[in-house]
């Protein structure tokens, strides 16, 4: 079984984002989920701004715990907004701190773009360069576009948990 960290883009609380990534717990608690755990990682708004003088043992509080997050995970699974046509800054500072670091190296890692048709292209193409600077794995089934609303929603993140897996 593997546990699987998810990692919001939105500092909003009931974010359509977040909402997504609740719903992918709620498919992990499922008799047939495809994992065992999915932790919701809840530091984004906490780090401070990226600065490699500070990118030194011993880290920032706020900086370790998310390394240790993405230590403890077997697979990370991203949900994110789209703003100014790129990352939030805030998202993009969470991936800045994974530079320096190897945990997320070589680890299973997907998004859910669940921005509306049309929307959201330029956070993930952004996204996908910074993942493959760090060398995350970036799992192709993975990465997929889902709506909250669509019906087949639960089964889809099935799909993504299973690709994860």
């Amino acid at each position: 079984m593997v546990q699987v960290l998810l990692l919001c883009g939105s500092v909003r609380k009931g974010s359509s984002n977040e909402a997504m990534l609740r719903l992918v717990q709620e498919v992990v608690g499922e008799p047939d989920g495809a994992v065992a755990s999915a932790v919701f990682y809840e530091g984004l708004g906490d780090l401070p701004h990226f600065n490699p003088d500070l990118d030194t043992d011993p880290l920032p509080e706020a900086v370790a715990g998310l390394r240790n997050a993405i230590a403890d995970a077997d697979a990370v699974l991203i949900c994110t907004p789209e703003y100014a046509g790129t990352l939030p800054g805030s998202f993009k500072n969470l991936l800045d701190w994974t530079v320096g670091g190897t945990e997320i190296c070589d680890k299973p890692t997907g998004w859910i773009n669940a921005a509306n048709p049309g929307r959201g292209e330029g956070a993930i193409a952004t996204l996908r360069t910074v993942l493959e600077y760090t060398g995350a794995a970036i799992v192709e089934d993975a990465c997929v576009r889902i709506a909250l609303a669509d019906p087949d929603a639960r089964k889809n993140i099935g799909a993504v948990l299973e690709a994860l897996r």
